[in-house]
């Protein structure tokens, strides 16, 4: 027989975990808002099995973080052909804006009261870490070649998550420790790090702000330099030395379809350092592309506080 405290046994009864109430509670997962805008990850560099891999991992995590989002992918080097296994970023901004048409139609052939369009077709995210003049460029021209009504994102750095993907790539390679709490020693682990990028001299400056990032988390000195300006790296190398580091590793603030091949190879050799992989399909990188479209459109959701 039991009482009202538990069994007659007196064995405990595992009882409903309460809902935190308050600041306390977590916040009920954001979903896309009904009809909104079809966010488009727009994927520089020259389009392969790998690149279009890489964007499906990331748009993957994208939906994980905003249910219900409609998540295109264009290749800024793509093609125009129907059924394309890299369809072009103009075309897809084109194909979107058709179907938000066609959705409209059809409901109003159905008696439906449709309510005129408001906001942009899609919001276009670079598949950038930082700031790369020329390939926003011509996004924006891609932009500008579509019929779509669409808006162009911020890119995703510089940005803490950003600086904790390169801590995890350079512990990955064996370059540093994999968690800073812990007191082992990593013999190969860098007493320097070259955070380098491409795209000019504004990429090398928001590298340069993820890197001081890195610097905190690693507690040593960190400087960006550029890929693909002939002897940056090195000259960086050289200063990290001169000012007592002996042990250099190279991190690429590159996610990695941006980047001619080749370029870090080549930057490695002039600074007979090693590096680390380039940021890939890191996790965090999901998220920052879903806070860059919430931004554009002024939602609010989660993801934008990680």
């Amino acid at each position: 027989m039991s009482s009202p405290t538990g069994p007659a046994n007196g064995l405990p009864v595992r009882m409903p975990r309460p809902r935190p109430a308050g600041r306390h509670r977590r916040p009920e997962p954001a979903v896309a808002p009904e009809g909104a805008p079809a966010l488009v990850l727009a994927v520089p560099g020259a389009p392969s099995a790998a690149s279009r891999g890489l964007a499906e991992e990331i748009i993957s995590i994208g939906r994980s973080e905003l249910p219900g989002l409609d998540a295109r992918i264009g290749f800024l080097e793509g093609d125009d052909a129907e059924g394309s296994e890299f369809p072009a970023l103009s075309g897809v901004l084109t194909a979107v804006a058709a179907e938000r048409v066609a959705r409209a139609e059809f409901a109003r052939a159905a008696g439906h009261e449709v309510p005129a369009p408001t906001g942009p077709d899609a919001v276009v995210v670079p598949l950038l870490a930082g700031p790369d003049a020329d390939l926003l460029r011509r996004m924006r021209q891609a932009v500008m070649d579509s019929s779509a009504a669409a808006e162009l994102a911020e890119v995703l750095g510089p940005h803490p998550l950003l600086a904790e993907g390169l801590h995890v790539r350079l512990s990955e390679a064996g370059l540093a420790r994999a968690d800073r709490a812990r007191l082992f020693t990593v013999t190969t682990a860098a007493d320097g790090i070259i955070v380098a990028t491409t795209g000019g001299e504004e990429a090398v400056q928001v590298a340069g702000v993820t890197g001081m990032l890195l610097a905190a988390r690693l507690a040593v000195p960190v400087k960006a330099a550029a890929l693909d300006q002939e002897g940056s790296v090195a000259a960086v190398a050289e200063q990290l030395r001169s000012e007592g580091s002996t042990q250099l590793a190279l991190a690429p603030y590159l996610i990695g379809p941006e980047a001619a091949e080749g370029l870090l190879d080549t930057a490695c050799k002039e600074a007979d350092c090693a590096a680390a992989e380039v940021l890939g399909a890191y996790s965090a990188l999901g998220k920052l592309v879903v806070t860059q479209y919430s931004a554009a459109l002024g939602i609010t959701q989660g993801a934008a506080a990680h």
